[in-house]
């Protein structure tokens, strides 16, 4: 396992993080407890969630992910062996708080707590907002071509409240999620101006199907160590080529929920074919390219890999043997030229 820095936090995090929106819906609690027996086996000591979990997002499972790592790491006795992230919940849920999801500071310390007490933890690694709450998020849009009006919390506030929660010990950093250059930018300005922690990381869609990432945030993202925790690495499974020619596997999340759209036009379709062709020239797994390529790039700090089946997560770890050397590279950059962010 390959490690490196949340930020300036000082906490080192492992390449792959383990995702867990699954568990509770898709996934059982064993299945669960066993993913997560799996990675901290092969050296992945990064763990993310969220309040809102398991997807499909439901009344009635709202929070069970968060009880089964919670009941996890009771039985388990090892919290100190893991980084643990969570995340606020941004508009657009009305079973949550009664659909008040702005991030004012009552909002952020409710939600923290009750994540806490699910979690069966005193403290969080990494708190995240996780969509911006100011009636802006870029989900299947290539950039904002309109003025929305801003009716999220006063940011001020936000960035105090989650100060008050580091100072409480109650996270150890904060993050931001789904979020643009202009968002992310604004949170570093006001932390720097105010004498608070920075965001210590993004959590954005990427993957070759999306590197959008790249066009504004990538930079960001280095040049102020806001790193990247890239979520959908293989693109909600549609990378390895298992919904090609309008396939619906048994059991496959697209298949259960075909309401995400997100990786299936007929741009993405095409590139994806394309994806899957390359990877058999090179003699590897689909996914095992996509991941690899998403764990190469500079400026990521962990792949976030939702694996349904444990095998799964081995291709994301044996992709960190996989060599890009320079030729597939041009290859790869080859075919982002013809299919330029064909999954936004």
């Amino acid at each position: 396992m390959r490690y490196r820095p949340l930020g300036d936090t000082g906490i080192d995090v492992s390449v792959i993080c383990l995702g867990t929106m699954t568990w509770g819906e898709q996934n059982t609690r064993e299945e669960g407890f066993a993913q997560m027996d799996h990675a901290l086996a092969h050296g992945i000591n990064f763990f993310d969630t969220a309040e809102m979990y398991p997807v499909d997002v439901r009344p009635e499972t709202y929070g069970h992910t968060e009880i089964i790592i919670g009941e996890w790491l009771s039985e388990r006795q090892c919290r100190s062996d893991v980084i643990l992230a969570s995340k606020v919940c941004g508009p657009g849920r009305h079973h949550i708080r009664d659909g008040d999801c702005r991030f004012t500071r009552e909002t952020i310390q409710t939600a923290c707590e009750d994540s806490l007490k699910r979690l069966r933890t005193d403290y969080l690694d990494l708190y995240q907002l996780h969509w911006p709450d100011r009636g802006w998020t870029d989900f299947k849009d290539l950039g904002q071509t309109e003025a929305i009006d801003d009716t999220g919390a006063d940011r001020a506030e936000t960035l105090a409240a989650l100060d008050e929660l580091m100072q409480a010990g109650k996270i150890r950093s904060w993050g931001i999620s789904n979020e643009s250059a202009w968002g992310t930018m604004d949170f570093v300005a006001r932390a720097d101006a105010s004498g608070v922690a920075r965001p210590a990381s993004i959590q954005n869609a990427y993957s070759l199907l999306n590197r959008k990432f790249e066009l504004a945030l990538a930079e960001i993202a280095l040049r102020e160590r806001v790193g990247l925790l890239a979520y959908a690495p293989v693109a909600a499974g549609v990378l390895t080529g298992k919904y090609l020619d309008d396939a619906r596997p048994a059991g496959a999340r697209n298949t259960l929920w075909p309401s995400n759209t997100r990786y299936f036009g007929d741009e993405a379709k095409a590139a994806t074919q394309a994806y899957v062709n390359l990877a058999g020239e090179c003699g590897v797994s689909p996914e095992v390219l996509a991941h690899a390529f998403v764990l190469t790039r500079s400026f990521l700090t962990a792949s976030i890999v939702g694996a349904t089946q444990i095998w799964h997560l081995d291709r994301a770890l044996e992709a960190l043997d996989f060599e890009i050397d320079a030729e597939l590279q041009s290859r790869l950059e080859a075919l982002h030229r013809q299919y330029l962010v064909p999954a936004p």
